[in-house]
């Protein structure tokens, strides 16, 4: 297809007159270069395109693509200088050097200026005053926060299209990009900012990001590009994240010819049957759940209501434990029952203080809660001093004015759920991952279909010494338990996770796993003993009463690593798993071994360890301490 007549352009001869040490100069004297970048496609490991990106000579002034424009935009000459850009690397697209699509980089304001010019303007081609073809181009718009004129920018953009060229929206998520726009243009492809690609394997807000993106992506019809990759770790979480499209310098740098096949450490990663460790951001508390969960509709009284009044409220709704006075809409006072009630027990109470104002015996500073406030914020009322907002309950007020009342009793049970389940995605104690993402990685390897090795680690005699030494040493040791196991992990391959009291799971993929868990094991015996005191350590253990209330003497503290390996095809859900590796880590508590292995078998055979229900693994609960 031959480009539409709009798109031909004569460059003005400038080589006359022009300062030969200008961007003007620059240009008349074809002082630009293309160099080319690899765009490629993961799933099928090849070089899907190139981006073309401005070079100059090795003895030009302008060392950088920024200094360049810079120039530019000083002399006048921008929209100069970008059409040149523009034609050289069509220049290059037409030498058929260029393996698959050929991005290249264009603002809106060039766009729209040069498509919708005068019938006798329009862009160069690879060959003056001639027209070009499209297919195979890709026009990168930048600068996305110069799009003024959204009509017209699509008018533009249906000539470009109408000759064969594709769009992509560039470096999306700078703080330039607009959400309108891809909306608005449906753009061919996307290209994340390298700010989320860069490190994260290491950021679970980053992931969660990409994945919001790749939602959008389906919804608008468009394939992501994630720019900047530049180490093997981020290639593997892109890769298991079903990114279609990479670039960065992990494939090859800038460079004057086009690239035909994978660097060799890009295409081992790629053909890796590991999958990736994604990692866990902090989890975002809910912000829905407000004060408003909280609220009770109770009737108030005023400052000219007597106590004889506040008694007769109280008498009539029997579930509230206080009353709010109020003076027109705002909270003067909380009257609580208990305060009332007792003062009312004293002798002639009615006859020299009942008509007296109900204000004189309330607490004129309560705790006023706006309905709008997360309910985390309120956890400090439960670990202040001042416990009188618990027993009495508080003030619910919207923009000041007063709604209703809330009772202490509420506020414990709704962060107490807010708790367990923040537990089910992290710890709070170790901050490693809970139930939840557990689950996630044991589906993400079951549906890889390869060999992995599935741990459960559990603490022998760990009730005796926490009863003995108290949950602040138990604590330590849960933590020392985490440090060790953690450390048995390689990261990129190893996932670790912690369910409940002293309940871990480890997920390796690595291939030594066996020599790690060894390491683990003796590395947690030996610390362990520095937790007990010296006598107890002189004795091999402690005295403690056990389940039964029985009391015996209880070796020290070791831990059991329970491992399975799972074969492909024998286990179809997470819980079989976890079932299986149950079974093994009471297997190695009753062998009293460091480690016990069950070959996988299928699901079915599996018998049911004795005492599993007692074991937190993939269930809602943090798990009490065993």
């Amino acid at each position: 297809m031959l480009l539409p007549e709009p798109f031909i352009l004569t460059m003005p001869n400038t080589a006359r007159g022009t300062d030969p040490h200008s961007v003007r100069g620059l240009i008349a004297g074809d002082g630009l270069r293309m160099h080319l970048q690899p765009i490629i496609e993961l799933a099928s490991q090849r070089v899907f395109g190139h981006e073309a990106l401005v070079r100059t000579r090795a003895d030009c002034a302008w060392r950088t693509p920024e200094q360049l424009f810079a120039a530019a935009a000083r002399e006048g000459c921008t929209l100069e200088l970008e059409l040149a850009c523009v034609r050289t690397a069509l220049g290059v697209r037409q030498q058929e050097t260029v393996h698959g699509l050929l991005f290249i980089n264009v603002s809106a304001t060039a766009l729209v200026q040069r498509a919708l010019d005068t019938a006798s303007q329009g862009w160069q081609g690879a060959r003056q005053a001639q027209t070009m073809p499209l297919a195979g181009v890709v026009l990168e718009l930048t600068e996305h926060e110069r799009v003024h004129d959204l009509d017209a920018l699509q008018q533009a953009l249906a000539l470009w299209r109408g000759a064969g060229a594709a769009l992509a929206l560039d470096d999306f998520g700078d703080g330039r990009s607009s959400l309108r726009l891809w909306s608005e243009l449906r753009p061919e492809y996307v290209k994340i900012d390298k700010y989320f690609t860069q490190q994260v394997h290491e950021n679970g807000h980053k992931l969660q990001t990409l994945r919001a993106l790749q939602h959008l992506a389906d919804t608008f019809g468009a394939q992501l590009v994630a720019e900047g990759v530049e180490h093997a770790d981020e290639l593997r979480v892109l890769r298991d994240m079903g990114i279609p499209l990479a670039q960065g310098y992990l494939f090859g740098r800038p460079e004057p010819a086009a690239v035909h096949e994978l660097p060799p450490p890009a295409l081992a990663v790629l053909r890796e049957r590991e999958i990736a460790v994604l990692p866990e951001g902090h989890r975002v508390v809910n912000r829905s759940l407000t004060a408003r969960t909280l609220l009770i509709t109770a009737p108030a009284l005023t400052p000219r209501h007597t106590n004889e009044d506040a008694l007769e409220l109280f008498r009539r709704h029997p579930h509230l434990n206080a009353v709010a006075i109020v003076d027109g809409e705002r909270a003067v006072g909380l009257l609580a029952r208990r305060t009332l009630q007792e003062q009312a027990m004293h002798r002639y109470f009615r006859e020299l203080r009942g008509r007296n104002p109900c204000l004189t015996l309330a607490n004129r500073q309560p705790l006023c809660v706006e309905v709008h406030t997360p309910i985390e914020h309120l956890t400090e009322v439960l670990t202040s001093a001042d416990q009188t907002y618990l027993r009495d309950g508080f003030i619910l007020t919207d923009h000041g004015r007063y709604v209703g009342l809330g009772t202490g009793e509420q506020l414990v049970r709704r962060v107490t759920e807010a708790r367990i389940e923040a537990a089910r995605h992290a710890n709070p104690l170790t901050s490693l991952p809970g139930n939840v993402p557990l689950t996630l990685h044991i589906e993400r390897l079951l549906q890889n279909g390869e060999p992995f090795t599935a741990c459960y680690a559990d603490l022998n005699h760990f009730k005796a010494f926490n009863d003995h030494y108290g949950y602040w040493r138990g604590d330590e040791m849960i933590r020392l338990q985490a440090r060790c196991l953690s450390a048995a992990c390689d990261p990129r391959r190893d996932f670790i996770g912690h369910v409940g009291g002293d309940d871990f799971v480890l997920l390796m993929q690595s291939p030594d796993w066996e020599q790690r868990l060894l390491t683990a094991v003796h590395s947690f015996n030996e610390q362990a003993r520095a937790l007990y005191d010296e006598a107890a350590r002189a004795a091999g253990g402690i005295m403690a009463e056990d389940r039964h209330g029985t009391l015996r003497f209880h070796p020290l503290t070791t831990v059991s690593i329970g491992v399975l390996r799972v074969q492909p095809g024998h286990y179809r859900t997470a819980e079989q798993v976890a079932s299986a590796a149950a079974h093994a880590k009471h297997q190695a508590k009753l062998n009293s071994c460091g480690l016990y292995r069950l070959d996988s078998t299928p699901a079915s055979t599996v018998p049911s360890a004795s005492g599993a229900a007692d074991d937190p693994v993939l269930d809602t609960a943090a798990g009490a301490r065993q």
